[in-house]
């Protein structure tokens, strides 16, 4: 079975939730560093394929301008995960979903820069426009979900900073690293395809580790 050409449908959805309660997901525990959530957004496209929302952050942002990103940010004082992924969402692409539109969470993330990512996954149904904020998003972009099926993803290449294996993805012409990388190689085998596959083992570039 193949995930190319998947629509948007009910049993996309039932598929996606059910993977996600069987899995055994893994917090990261550490005091030292910030809890931070991104959202990992299923919406269709113009043909009715699954897709999911990348965004290139603003080059006037103060911390990792111009990078590419899932929608997310810090958790504010009395937040859970889920509530920062939503309000990202709206605040970042002018998506307002409900509580409801959760469909599980991924193992967390921790990034070289001091985060704990937790990436929420989101349902959204119908027809969704997504409107950036310019003041923290340069572009959003619809990426089907069978891009993540491609057979040179994940890219697995070693540096010499690191003794860590660093990830990324080939995309819109470009390459995806990690942690947006790695959360969405995740997304793949775990919400997709029901795989109990890790993540955070892998590494970011040594630009990203500011």
């Amino acid at each position: 079975m193949s995930s190319t050409g998947l629509l948007l449908d009910d049993a996309l959805r039932v598929r996606i939730r059910e993977n996600l309660e069987r899995f055994d997901r893994r917090p990261h525990d550490d005091g030292s560093l910030t809890p931070a959530a991104v959202a990992a957004v299923i919406l269709g496209d113009d043909a009715g394929r699954a897709c999911f929302v990348i965004t290139r952050r603003s080059s006037r942002l103060p911390d990792h301008p111009g990078q590419w990103a899932l929608p997310g940010g810090r958790v504010d004082p009395g937040e859970v995960a889920e509530e920062t992924a939503l309000r990202e969402l709206r605040e970042e692409v002018g998506l307002s979903l409900p509580e409801s539109s959760v469909l599980g969470t991924l193992d967390d993330y921790p990034t070289r820069s001091g985060f704990v990512i937790t990436p929420v996954v989101v349902w959204a149904d119908g027809e969704v426009e997504l409107v950036p904020d310019p003041r923290e998003v340069e572009s959003a972009y619809r990426v089907p979900l069978d891009q993540l099926d491609r057979p040179d993803v994940p890219r697995i290449r070693r540096i010499p900073e690191s003794d860590r294996p660093v990830i990324s993805i080939p995309m819109l012409g470009t390459e995806i690293n990690a942690p947006t990388a790695a959360v969405l190689f995740q997304l793949r085998e775990v919400a997709i395809w029901g795989r109990s596959t890790r993540v955070a083992h892998y590494d970011q570039p040594v630009f990203a580790w500011k």
